[in-house]
C-alpha cells in the first residue's frame, strides 16, 4: 500500500483494541487520517483527543453510530461516502455481547446483529469507494471462540437455547465465513480481506456478561494480554507490508491459521451471504463488485 496518505476507518475504535489500534496506526503514518467510530459521544470524543495529543500530525475524525440499528449503520456509511474521497482500511472491529436473549429495534438478535449484520452491511455499502481506493484492505475481527460457533438458519437468533457464549461464538463464526467470501469475490480487485483472533484481550467487552460468571472474568482479566497487545494484531492486518496482497486468511498472533471446518464452508458462506443480504435489505447478488 503506497502513495497518498491513507484513510483508515475502524468501529469499536473509542476504546479497548480498537483505539490501541488506531494509536498505533497513527505513530507509525503520521500523515494518515483515522476516522473512529463509536457508540458514546463522551468516549469517542475522548479517543479522537488522545491521537490528536499522540500524534498531532494525523487528521482525526469522531464518528459516531449505535452498530445494533441498521438505520445508523446506512446514516454512517452515508456520512463516510460524503465525507472520505477515499477508504483505504476498513476495519470492521465493533463487538459486544449479552447476557440475556436480547433484540435490537430491527427484530434481530443484538449478539448477531452488532458483530455480524453491522459489519456486513457496512462493509457493502462502503465497497465501491474501497474499491475505487484499490491496493485497499478490509479486515474482520473474529475470535477463537469462532472454533466452537454453529449456524442454525432456522433459528439464526437463538429463540431456543439462547447463552452468551453461544451466540458469541456464532457471530464470529459468521465474521470469519464473510471474510472469506469477500475475499474470494473480491479477488483480483486489489483489496484484501482478512480475519483474526486478536488474542484473549483484557477489554470491557464482557462487562455485558451474566452476572454469575463475572468473578470468574475478573480473574481471567488479571491473565490476559493487554489491549495494545490486541491492538498490534490488528494494526498489522490493517497496514503490514508484511501482509501486503495476502487475502482470505484468518490470523492469530500475527500468524496464519486454519479456522474451523464450518469456517472454511463455502457453501456455507454463501448462504450465510444471502441470509444476511435478506435481513439488511440487500440484493443478495455475490457477483463480483
Amino acid at each position: 500500500m503506497t502513495g497518498s496518505a491513507r484513510t483508515y476507518v475502524i468501529t469499536g475504535a473509542s476504546d479497548g483494541i480498537g483505539l490501541e489500534c488506531a494509536s498505533q496506526l497513527a505513530r507509525a503514518e503520521p500523515g494518515c487520517r483515522l476516522v473512529l467510530v463509536g457508540r458514546d459521544p463522551r468516549r469517542t470524543e475522548a479517543a479522537a483527543g488522545r491521537i490528536r495529543t499522540e500524534s498531532p500530525g494525523v487528521v482525526v475524525d469522531p464518528m459516531l453510530c449505535d452498530l445494533s440499528s441498521q438505520d445508523a449503520v446506512r446514516r454512517l456509511a452515508g456520512d463516510l461516502l460524503e465525507t472520505c474521497d477515499r477508504i483505504d482500511v476498513l476495519v470492521n472491529n465493533a463487538g459486544t455481547v449479552f447476557a440475556r436473549r436480547t433484540l435490537t429495534a430491527d427484530g434481530i438478535e443484538a449478539t448477531f446483529a452488532v458483530n455480524h449484520l453491522a459489519g456486513f452491511l457496512l462493509t457493502e455499502l462502503l465497497l465501491d469507494r474501497i474499491l475505487q481506493s484499490a491496493p485497499a484492505r478490509i479486515v474482520f475481527t473474529s475470535s477463537e471462540g469462532h472454533y466452537s460457533g454453529t449456524l442454525d438458519f432456522d433459528d439464526l437468533g437463538f429463540e431456543h437455547g439462547y447463552s452468551v457464549m453461544k451466540a458469541y461464538s456464532r457471530s464470529k463464526l459468521a465474521n470469519v465465513l464473510t471474510a472469506r467470501a469477500l475475499a474470494r469475490r473480491l479477488d483480483g480487485t486489489g483489496v484484501t480481506v482478512t480475519s483474526l483472533h486478536p488474542g484473549a484481550i483484557a477489554t470491557n467487552i464482557w462487562s455485558g456478561a451474566p452476572w454469575f460468571a463475572r468473578p470468574v472474568l475478573a480473574v481471567l482479566k488479571r491473565r490476559m494480554e493487554s489491549p495494545a497487545t490486541g491492538g498490534s494484531r490488528l494494526a498489522h492486518l490493517a497496514a503490514s507490508p508484511d501482509v501486503e496482497g495476502e487475502t482470505g486468511g484468518y490470523y492469530d498472533h500475527d500468524r496464519l491459521r486454519e479456522p474451523s471446518v464450518l469456517a472454511r464452508d463455502d457453501a456455507l458462506a454463501d448462504r450465510l451471504h444471502d441470509v444476511s443480504a435478506g435481513l439488511v435489505g440487500l440484493s443478495t447478488s455475490r457477483g463480483s463488485a
